[in-house]
């Protein structure tokens, strides 16, 4: 048996006006993490009414789908959260009656990334009708609650409490047009001061904790800034580029980036207006590269001149939010890199049907994108985080991701997505389990 190509094409356009239609129904609705309710049980009556031959929301409130009947499972991830709308002002449409033009579908998520989700669920229709899902394997559609709070956290619950281990995952968060086959990592990590507190009226009778944290901004900005020349005393992350100091990585760490720190939040406790700070805390947005961990990038903090000068404590945060069903599983903020090899068999899956599909290794576009698009590579990667954070980077279950949309879109406001990349996703999604079966035979 061989793909027809052609005929996948024609039924993904034939369902654009379907997917079209899905999407601004779900986006009507808004969704934010731990409110994705509405969301979730929009979906799932599309899964039904496209006879999915199983469909339910789980306990953690992500909605998934089965098609076929094997005990390997090929999984379609895409999160069904959104942010917020922030400030109303600066969007020129209602953002959850959203809009749709000949090419465009606006609306808060039509990009990060119901999008994806759509895209999955009529990928998954379209492998049924022509019989594209391999003997032995089943294919698994799952819209996850809570990335944009915490990202991975529906993939720990899955493989941790569903005992739900698919064969690999293809996330379908935006990107570009491209096949994406990696991210930096990240965490949140806070660093608290004390200091006493006295009468502002006399500073030297107390230790103001906000002057010794301002020595510790100062060490952290070195931190991110500084080269990695051996006479600097704060050597810079931008050493992970170097194979000297990132033997084992230093060639993943060039293709995903370097990583980055900065300071996000600053708090402090005083008796009031009028006194001496008496403790400081901030938090910290870290980045990793390729042969970062959790580990060495506390340890980076701790060894700080001024984290040492005045007995720092350096920490990580915990997640244990609650979702929209009330379950609760608490998880460190540690995210981790994730880089999934050019040679794997997932990878090569990916870019044979794209190649079957379009014949180029451009990618596709529409007339406001198409130009920026095929500057990028066709397989490159995220400058965000996604749910891939836990399927390989903590659980080592291959991914990769191919999605409509745009990164750029993410979290602004007068979000977009492109109606051609719903069709496009659809269809290579319906060809990979086929393709990719071939491949490991």
């Amino acid at each position: 048996m061989s793909i027809d190509y052609k005929l996948i094409q024609e039924k993904a356009e034939g369902y654009k006006a379907a997917m079209t239609k899905f999407l601004r129904d779900v986006v009507k609705f808004p969704g934010e993490s731990c409110g994705e309710k509405e969301h979730a049980e929009r979906i799932l009556e599309e899964m039904k009414m496209l006879e999915f031959d199983e469909a339910y929301i789980d306990k953690q409130g992500n909605v998934m789908g089965f098609m076929g009947k094997g005990d390997k499972i090929i999984a379609f991830d895409g999160h069904i959260d959104t942010v917020g709308i922030g400030n109303r002002a600066n969007w020129t449409f209602d953002p959850y009656e959203g809009f749709e033009d000949d090419l465009h579908i606006g609306g808060r998520g039509v990009s990060d990334q119901l999008g994806g989700v759509i895209s999955a669920v009529y990928g998954a229709r379209i492998m049924k009708e022509l019989n594209l899902i391999p003997e032995g394997y089943k294919v698994m559609v799952v819209g996850t609650v809570q990335e944009e709070d915490c990202d991975g956290l529906c993939w720990e619950y899955i493989i941790k409490k569903e005992n739900i281990r698919p064969e690999f995952v293809v996330s379908t968060e935006p990107t570009d047009g491209g096949i994406y086959r990696g991210q930096r990592g990240r965490m949140e990590i806070r660093v608290d001061v004390q200091g006493i507190s006295c009468h502002g009226s006399a500073p030297e009778r107390g230790d103001n904790a906000i002057y010794k944290m301002s020595e510790i901004i100062q060490n952290i900005r070195d931190l991110n800034a500084n080269s990695a020349d051996e006479s600097t005393a704060i050597r810079g992350l931008v050493k992970m580029l170097d194979k000297k100091y990132n033997p084992e990585h230093y060639e993943e760490a060039n293709f995903l980036g370097r990583g980055t720190v900065t300071v996000s939040q600053i708090f402090y406790t005083s008796p009031s207006r009028c006194a001496v700070a008496d403790s400081c805390s901030i938090s910290l947005d870290r980045r990793m590269t390729a042969g970062e961990t959790w580990q060495s990038c506390i340890k980076e903090i701790e060894d700080l001149p001024a984290v040492q000068k005045y007995g720092a404590k350096v920490s990580m945060y915990e997640y244990d939010v609650p979702s929209w069903t009330g379950e609760k599983y608490p998880i460190e903020c540690y995210f981790p890199t994730w880089v999934i090899p050019k040679e794997h068999n997932v990878t090569k899956s990916l870019e044979k049907v794209y190649q079957g599909l379009y014949n180029t290794e451009l990618r596709k576009g529409d007339v406001d994108n198409i130009e920026m698009r095929q500057a990028r590579p066709l397989t490159d990667k995220w400058t965000f985080s996604t749910n891939g954070v836990s399927i390989m980077g903590r659980n080592g279950i291959p991914c990769i991701g191919f999605g409509p949309g745009a990164e750029a879109q993410a979290h602004a406001p007068n979000e977009i997505t492109w109606k051609n990349d719903l069709v496009t996703c659809a269809a290579l999604y319906a060809g990979v389990p086929y393709e990719y079966s071939q491949l490991v035979k």
